[in-house]
């Protein structure tokens, strides 16, 4: 092999037009984020907004009775989307527990729903911090999936009419809490 007979079949890129360049470094970022949209939201119902109806909970608690959303309708609601390996969850079920014996004689339900987690710890957790509403698993997520819960901490206030009042991603405050409760409670 001669001496430049290796570098005659190499691309100076230097050479190559400035569309082409782009092209080329910008097609596979697009694929990709093409490809993680698609991944995302395949198969997925628009998730529940403010304003909407809630989707319907039709699950068993963890001791196996039945939690309908649609038998609540008439009094307020908070479903709040947990784990117990969520710190911030550990951090709200305190406030969620004073929300509860606060605003019980108003009427006020709040089910818990089970995040990716086992069953076992979910119970335990409930036992541990003292939680006296229902809380059930989500089997295949189906629930999760019709909310548009991403990750836990994830709380929805619903109205005495079924549909979705305010909407909390993440972890909620002492106050922010109030505010919302308030608005589904004191709504006529």
């Amino acid at each position: 092999m001669t001496p430049g007979a290796g570098a005659r079949g190499r691309v100076d890129l230097g050479r190559l037009p400035l569309p082409y360049l782009l092209v080329a470094a910008t097609l596979p970022v697009l694929l990709l984020a093409i490809l993680g949209w698609a991944l995302l939201t395949r198969g997925a119902a628009p998730a529940a907004t403010i304003g909407s109806m809630a989707p319907d909970v039709a699950l068993a608690d963890l001791d196996g009775a039945p939690i309908r959303l649609d038998e609540l309708r008439g009094r307020p609601v908070i479903i709040n989307f947990w784990a117990s390996w969520c710190g911030p969850c550990v951090e709200e079920f305190p406030l969620l527990n004073e929300a509860s014996e606060r605003h019980g004689a108003d009427g006020l339900v709040v089910i818990g729903i089970v995040y990716q987690d086992r069953s076992e710890a979910a119970r335990e957790f409930m036992a541990r911090n003292g939680a006296t509403w229902q809380a059930a698993m989500d089997p295949g997520e189906r629930v999760a999936g019709a909310y548009g819960i991403l990750a836990p901490p994830e709380t929805f206030f619903i109205g005495r009419d079924g549909t979705i009042v305010a909407r909390q991603i993440g972890q909620f405050s002492a106050a922010s809490l109030e505010d919302k409760v308030a608005a589904i409670i004191d709504e006529e």
